[in-house]
């Protein structure tokens, strides 16, 4: 039985007349670029996030690179963050000027571990980056109280979590910015590439908006900062608007498959992954642990299952962030990396590809164990 990791294709299908009509409505009248469903994006997103500015750029990276700058991050400063993520999280650090300082992770949730910031901070510290990895929040009550202690900015990339919240507080809340992805392959992806800067605080948004167009802020051919060209293209803002009717449903069929994994591989060596207490879990990927991950995914791929390491190398490991810490340095995020492997969870799926997924998982251990 094939079970595809990602299914594009199923989900245009789910979508087809509605996205073919907006489709035809863009080409036709050529209104290309900022134009209303960039807007009605925006307006769209933060409200189902509960903040009062969304601001929608070029991807998921741009978000990141441009709440930096409108934050007031820049040269000399450093901000905390985790190696057990996408390069995009460091790279964006890097480009601002400043110096990510990498924290190990919790091996359950494989979230920030807070019990290993304050000891990260120095007199150079501006900012905490917290990664909201695989579609569950960080424990961010404990992030966002070591911040006030500390007078730190947090700045939550958000890439993986749209819809996530805790105690129904949704990411973009718990800091000055939150960056949200909408790459093909996330939760709410784009036709391509596409991200968006949530905030609260007019000023940060004003900034952002102004920083997507080459610095401009107040009118046309006047600069106000050294900025970028970040503007989200009106077709893929369309088609997003288009999906976000389908995203509670899909998130809820996600939660629904997610069931199948827990029942089936209860009992089994395989490391679950963890719900942070007062999460909702939107399941951007079902990330288990296994000691012979390897063999694991070579077995699945035998029985056309597929499979994803998200992450397999530590960033600390790769040569242009190797000075940042040493290997054996960050114990928890190295082993994760070893032994993660992340399992189709994707809404198209049907419970028994799910099942036949989580099926040869669990044979796939009983055969290791000799049972």
């Amino acid at each position: 039985m094939k079970v595809p990791f990602v299914d594009v294709r199923s989900q245009y299908a789910d979508v087809r007349e509605e996205t073919d009509a907006v489709l035809h409505e863009i080409l036709t009248t050529g209104g290309y670029v900022l134009g209303k469903h960039n807007q009605g994006l925006e307006a769209e997103i933060a409200a189902l996030h509960g903040v009062k500015h969304g601001i929608a750029v070029n991807s998921g990276t741009d978000a990141l690179r441009i709440m930096l700058d409108a934050t007031g991050v820049g040269r000399g400063d450093e901000v905390i963050t985790t190696a057990f993520t996408f390069v995009a999280s460091a790279e964006v650090i890097v480009q601002a000027g400043a110096v990510p300082v990498f924290v190990d992770i919790d091996p359950e949730t494989f979230q920030i571990d807070p019990s290993k910031i304050e000891a990260a901070i120095t007199p150079r510290t501006k900012a905490i980056m917290p990664i909201h990895l695989f579609g569950q929040l960080v424990d961010v009550q404990a992030v966002c109280d070591i911040a006030r202690r500390h007078d730190l900015i947090v700045l939550e990339d958000a890439a993986q979590g749209i819809a996530a919240h805790h105690n129904g507080v949704y990411t973009g809340n718990y800091g000055a910015a939150a960056g949200l992805s909408f790459y093909v392959t996330k939760n709410l992806g784009a036709a391509g590439d596409g991200g968006m800067i949530l905030t609260n605080y007019d000023d940060v948004a004003d900034k952002s908006r102004a920083m997507r167009v080459h610095g401009m802020m107040r009118e046309r051919y006047v600069y106000d900062y050294i900025g970028y060209t970040s503007r989200m293209d009106e077709i893929q803002a369309a088609i997003l608007r288009v999906k976000l009717t389908k995203l509670e449903e899909w998130n809820c069929r996600r939660d629904e498959l997610s069931r199948i994994y827990f029942e089936v591989l209860a009992g089994t060596e395989v490391a679950l992954p963890k719900t942070i207490p007062g999460n909702n879990h939107t399941w951007h990927q079902f990330s288990v642990r296994v000691p012979n991950r390897d063999g694991l995914k070579a077995f699945l791929k035998e029985r056309e299952v597929d499979s994803m390491i998200y992450y397999p190398i530590p960033l600390h490991f790769h040569p242009p962030y190797s000075h940042l810490a040493a290997k054996g340095s960050l114990p928890q995020t190295e082993k994760v990396a070893s032994e993660i492997l992340s399992l189709p969870i994707q809404a198209h799926l049907s419970e028994d590809q799910v099942r036949f997924a989580a099926e040869s998982v669990r044979e796939f251990c009983k055969a290791k164990a000799g049972v």
